[in-house]
């Protein structure tokens, strides 16, 4: 047997535990099945301090950033909203990909990842969560709906299932598709997810969420996804789609309980709370980067669907962060 596999976790405050754990969990059970040493990680940070995660619970890191050595792989795990707090940390980081660490991220931790210069032209897989306020962060890097990516020397997973999925892959590379799937059937993962996979999106009907769409319905969905930013009329979809409008109304009434115009506008609202959640844009290019000309009218239509205005939701959240470190949602 080679040398093990040494993965680092770069930790940031408020990163999602779930992601950590879903990571680490099944690289110690291809150990113990395998019988062989076959990976081996640490924790990383800035430094030595003990580090919050998403659920409150603190971790002690291994090793400060500036000490790393000898990993083989380092996955970012953070909120959305974590910046470094050393300003030579992606130096660091840089010059450790520059002599062979592979870099990657995990849900949050895409947006260090990419805010640091460390992803190249690389593909990222960015949960669907954080979508919106991926795109208008960062408007001319490709990111990707599939649950894992890798290329160009660099990894992500969107969320803790994902992670999960990327640990098989890791552990197929490894010690083969045996050992792979042993560890899927340890844990009841019920499909080893590989690379191509599209992730799943919750369907915006209380009741069901998380069903599937029904055909027609996931196209209109398909084209709204589309033109966010443009909104496009209900009887233009329905002619792409080629039905009638009135075809259409029906079956979002069976399919989600809603009609396509409030269905549509939840959509944009969605979007746009990644944005004012995620980002410090001003409220103004918010409304405008989900179609509304108005900021009133954005505002009007934000609240109805959140019951705080833009600035509130902001506010809010911000001073839960201070307060805990948190990020909100953390997936």
């Amino acid at each position: 047997m080679t040398k093990p596999l040494v993965t680092g976790f770069f930790i940031f405050p408020g990163f999602p535990m779930s992601c950590l754990t879903s990571m680490i969990e099944p690289l110690r059970a291809a150990n113990e099945i395998s019988g062989v040493s076959a990976f081996d990680w640490q924790l990383v940070a800035e430094s030595l301090d003990k580090v919050p995660s998403s659920a409150r619970v603190e971790f002690e890191p291994n090793c400060a950033l500036d000490d790393v050595k000898d990993l083989d792989l380092l996955i970012l795990l953070s909120p959305p909203t974590a910046m470094f707090q050393k300003n030579r940390s992606p130096g660091r980081l840089r010059t450790l990909q520059r002599h062979g660490l592979k870099l990657g991220a995990v849900s949050g931790g895409v947006f260090p990842l990419v805010r640091a210069e460390l992803s190249g032209k690389a593909l990222i897989a960015v949960h669907w969560c954080y979508s919106a306020a991926f795109e208008a962060e960062f408007p001319n890097h490709a990111s990707s709906d599939r649950v894992i990516e890798i290329s160009n020397g660099v990894v992500s997973a969107a969320g803790a299932a994902a992670a999960f999925d990327l640990s098989l892959h890791l552990i197929e590379q490894q010690l083969g598709p045996g050992v792979a799937t042993e560890v899927a059937c340890w844990f009841q993962h019920p499909v080893m997810r590989r690379e191509g996979v599209v992730q799943a999106i919750p369907s915006l009907k209380g009741d069901t969420e998380g069903s599937q769409l029904s055909p027609l319905v996931a196209q209109a969905v398909q084209v709204f996804a589309q033109n966010i930013d443009e909104p496009i009329a209900i009887a233009e979809v329905a002619r792409l789609i080629g039905i009638s409008p009135r075809h259409m109304e029906r079956a979002f009434k069976n399919s989600t309980g809603m009609s396509p115009t409030k269905y549509y506008r939840k959509l944009r609202m969605q979007a746009a709370r990644q944005i004012v959640l995620y980002t410090n844009d001003q409220i103004s290019d918010v409304a405008a980067a989900v179609g509304y000309y108005s900021a009133q009218t954005f505002g009007n239509h934000y609240q109805n669907a959140f019951g705080v205005t833009p600035r509130e939701d902001r506010n809010r959240i911000n001073l839960f962060r201070v307060k805990s470190n948190l990020s909100v949602p953390s997936v």
